[in-house]
């Protein structure tokens, strides 16, 4: 990857970009699943651009096997590898823990942009143990992937039948960043075998077998 390129993904604009998606996440580590996710949020979604915000520390998540921030950074912008997507650390330069303040803090320093949250239909299942989630609903359109073995739970948990009104077709994908929240929908993609899980699962194995 060229240097100017690796500036790019590296930082936030200093001024609104237009349509912009938001994958959060830990991204312990990052791996072909995100970028496959990310670029077809980008056709999907028509957006101008992909931003990865690398959490410091998930709060619904275990920091014990969790990679240093400059790891994760740093193996994102490798695993990237496209000028559509931008890597960040923003949450931790803002102190945001919440995805519903990081919203709130980004909406306000780029006025001008147009987002939209990229989630898997795991994060839809779990989304009523987020902070103020209802919230995040009314604060920014939302975009759920389709994971085999959550939709289904996913399409009947709360957080879908409570905002089932504002669920838009999915052929009306395109028009989603321009809708005014709260407004989701469920995208049917087909699935990409990576796992960050399962990848961290093979480092342990690879390993210990080294060990012995």
């Amino acid at each position: 990857m060229a240097a100017d390129e690796t500036d790019h993904i590296s930082e936030l604009p200093t001024s609104g970009v237009g349509r912009v998606g938001l994958l959060g996440g830990s991204f312990n580590p990052a791996h072909d699943g995100h970028r496959y996710i990310s670029l077809e949020a980008q056709n999907c979604l028509k957006l101008d651009e992909i931003w990865w915000l690398i959490s410091p520390q998930n709060p619904l998540k275990d920091s014990t096997d969790m990679a240093p921030m400059e790891t994760r950074i740093s193996d994102a912008r490798r695993k990237a590898h496209s000028p559509l997507i931008r890597v960040t650390d923003v949450e931790d330069k803002l102190g945001t823990r919440y995805t519903v303040d990081t919203i709130a803090a980004l909406k306000s320093r780029f006025a001008d942009t147009r987002f939209v949250w990229l989630m898997g239909a795991d994060n839809l299942l779990q989304m009523p143990k987020w902070k103020d989630w209802e919230t995040l609903f009314e604060r920014v359109p939302i975009a759920v992937f389709t994971r085999s073995s959550y939709s289904r739970k996913a399409l009947t948990g709360v957080a879908a039948q409570r905002f089932a009104a504002f669920k838009i077709a999915e052929n009306a994908a395109a028009e989603l960043v321009d809708c005014a929240p709260p407004a989701w929908v469920f995208l049917h993609i087909p699935p990409h075998p990576a796992s960050a899980t399962r990848i961290r699962q093979k480092i342990v194995k690879r390993e210990k077998c080294h060990a012995n």
